[in-house]
């Protein structure tokens, strides 16, 4: 007959094993919220109009962003940012900016994801940190998988930009932005308001910014996929859109 193991270990495996398990349904309940947040629709009825101002969502799987043209008869982004009115590397002047919110100090010390370190990832995950804007610098972004085109009507683009606008710190007059540099070629940092948490992060931020905008999204959104979900990829020529609807979420 088999030794019977020692309470003492058969407990101390039971708290092992407990312990792996408890981030692991945590992350499941939080993937599944997320699902279910994203799907839950806001501005269900909106439709995209034939004529407007066109914008990009853009995403790299994890980060979204939203582009919009330096010069619009409703906004002139150079009198907010002062680097979109600057030449880029390649001397051409940019012809539309990226705008993403984030983390501060992912955004200026995390070049990638692999140099995230596990004490800032703590952190975020139990207090947050906080926000930042960054603004990238594009001359004729073509329409892609990744930066799928949305048009707006006037008003809503107006409504687009004031809440861009809105997590920028108001300025005092004669004061200019201070600016970061980025790891992010061609980009720039700007200071930002509000604050980064597992439930308001960057995702969040722009499904949050486009809903404002009466654009059809989910109402929880802190992952890409949830934005993406929202915004429907652009058709090959003489080809149907693939993905979503305007106005409605793909399963």
């Amino acid at each position: 007959m088999a030794a019977q193991e020692p309470r003492a270990v058969t407990r101390w495996r039971r708290w092992l094993a407990g312990l792996i398990a408890l981030p692991c349904a945590a992350l499941a309940l939080f993937l599944l919220a997320a699902w279910i947040g994203s799907s839950l629709p806001r501005n269900p009825d909106w439709t995209e109009p034939a004529e407007g101002v066109t914008i990009m969502v853009e995403t790299n799987g994890i980060h979204t962003g939203i582009v919009m043209p330096v010069i619009s008869p409703v906004k002139d982004w150079r009198a907010t940012f002062p680097s979109a009115g600057l030449p880029r590397a390649d001397g051409q002047l940019p012809t539309h900016v990226a705008i993403g919110w984030g983390e501060k100090e992912v955004f200026l010390s995390t070049p990638t994801w692999s140099d995230l370190k596990p004490a800032t990832a703590l952190r975020i995950a139990l207090r947050g940190g906080e926000g930042l804007v960054r603004v990238g610098h594009y001359v004729r972004p073509a329409p892609s998988e990744y930066h799928r085109p949305l048009t707006l009507r006037p008003a809503e683009y107006a409504r687009l930009v004031e809440r861009v606008e809105a997590a920028l710190p108001p300025l005092a007059p004669g004061e200019t932005r201070v600016t970061y540099d980025s790891f992010e070629e061609g980009a720039r940092n700007y200071d930002a308001t509000g604050r980064y948490t597992l439930a308001n992060t960057c995702n969040q931020w722009v499904g949050d910014t486009l809903a404002h905008a009466g654009i059809a999204m989910g109402r929880w959104t802190p992952l890409a996929g949830g934005v993406m979900k929202w915004v429907p990829e652009p058709a090959a020529p003489g080809q149907p859109a693939s993905g979503a609807t305007a106005g409605k979420a793909s399963s």
